[in-house]
Parts: C-alpha cells; sequence; structure tokens
C-alpha cells in the first residue's frame, strides 16, 4: 500500500451528494484533485473529455506534488512517479481507462479506480450505447433526454491491457446496483452506498471501498 492523490472525473456535475465529496476528502486530509469537463462537449466528445481531464490532471496532480499535499490510501502501482486513485463518476465512468492510459503515458500510472454510478470500461473501443445494452439496459440512455447528435454512438477511445490496478465500483444510485453486480462478478469489491446522503458519509463509503481495493 501507498499514498495515492485522488483524482475525482465528473464528481462536481453529478447529483446527490458527489459535489461535495472534495471537501470531505479534504476535510480528512486527502485534497483531491478534480477534473469536471463537459462528457458531451465537442465533438469528438469522449476524446475531448480524456484531453480535458487528463490536462486537468496534469496540473492538480503537478500541483499537489510541489505542495507535499497529503493522499489517500490505495494499492502501490509499482515503480514511477506516484499516480492518481482515478475515481470516475456517472458519465465520465465509462472513460476512466482511457483517462488512466493518459495517466501512464505521463508515467503516473494510476494506483487504483473507483467506478461510480456508471458504466464501467471495456476493452476494445465500444459505443456509450453498446456499453448501456450490455451492463444496464434498464438504466436511462446514457446523457439523457438531451444528450448531443453522436454522443452515444461514437466509439470510446481505444482500452487496452485493462484494468492495470485494482479497481472497485461504488453505487448511490440503486438503478446502478446491476453494473455493480456485474462488476462484482469481475472480482471487484463493491460497495453499496444507497444510504449516503450527505458528502462525509460517501467519502467514509468511498474509503471504506478503497480500504478493500
Amino acid at each position: 500500500m501507498r499514498a495515492a492523490v485522488p483524482l475525482i472525473l465528473g464528481g462536481a456535475s453529478a447529483p446527490g451528494p458527489w459535489p461535495g465529496l472534495a471537501g470531505a476528502l479534504e476535510g480528512r486530509g486527502l485534497p483531491p484533485v478534480a477534473a469536471d469537463p463537459d462528457p458531451a462537449g465537442g465533438p469528438p466528445h469522449a476524446a475531448g473529455f480524456v484531453a480535458a481531464a487528463s490536462l486537468a490532471a496534469a496540473s492538480g496532480l503537478a500541483a499537489g506534488a510541489a505542495g507535499g499535499a497529503a493522499a489517500a490510501s490505495a494499492p502501490d502501482p509499482g515503480a514511477g512517479r506516484p499516480g492518481p486513485l482515478i475515481i470516475a463518476v456517472g458519465e465520465a465512468a465509462p472513460l476512466a481507462a482511457a483517462v488512466g492510459a493518459a495517466q501512464r503515458a505521463a508515467r503516473r500510472p494510476p494506483a487504483g479506480y473507483v467506478i461510480a454510478d456508471g458504466l464501467m470500461p471495456q476493452q476494445g473501443a465500444p459505443t456509450r450505447a453498446e456499453l448501456h445494452r450490455a451492463q444496464n439496459p434498464a438504466a436511462e440512455e446514457p446523457g439523457g433526454p438531451e444528450a448531443p447528435r453522436g454522443y452515444r454512438t461514437e466509439p470510446l477511445p481505444l482500452v487496452q491491457d485493462w484494468p492495470d490496478a485494482p479497481c472497485g465500483y461504488l453505487y448511490t444510485d440503486p438503478g446502478h446496483a446491476p453494473c455493480a453486480r456485474l462488476a462484482g462478478l469481475r472480482g471487484w469489491p463493491t460497495v453499496d452506498a444507497t444510504a449516503a446522503h450527505t458528502p462525509d458519509d460517501l467519502a467514509e463509503a468511498l474509503l471504506e471501498l478503497v480500504a478493500r481495493m
């Protein structure tokens, strides 16, 4: 086990207690880096998100390293500069692997991944629509009714050799329980955080999951 800075993708725009998670972690001495570009920006939507999130992560992680930021406990990813614990929420969730690949290319291999309230990354270059049909067809379609043209049908960035670090799944909305069940079949630890009504509750659930990864 070693220290890893939490990198929260999409948390500020997610419903429920997610927007307050960064503050709750900071209050525990675990200041995160937050990246919240619009997943539906673009086109290309997914590639634009990954590029913007990676740029924000590089800036935030560099600043944290320079300032001696405290870190969350996460598994040791191996040699190289300290990598982040990627926490990908909602529409950002299926892009966690692509952001992780960008971090590896920058010699910051991720320490782990928490997929939360969203679809899980998958090998290859599936579309959001394909992931939705395979993982949680009863849920609302990706992007909701306001999703821009092509958002659900564009191929996501290519995923290879993933996961490359320990993973876990957390859900605050029972509608995402089917994805949690699939995550469990992959051998990932999962946490039902549907009773987490405050950012502090959510932070506790998150740290419980990380401790099991």
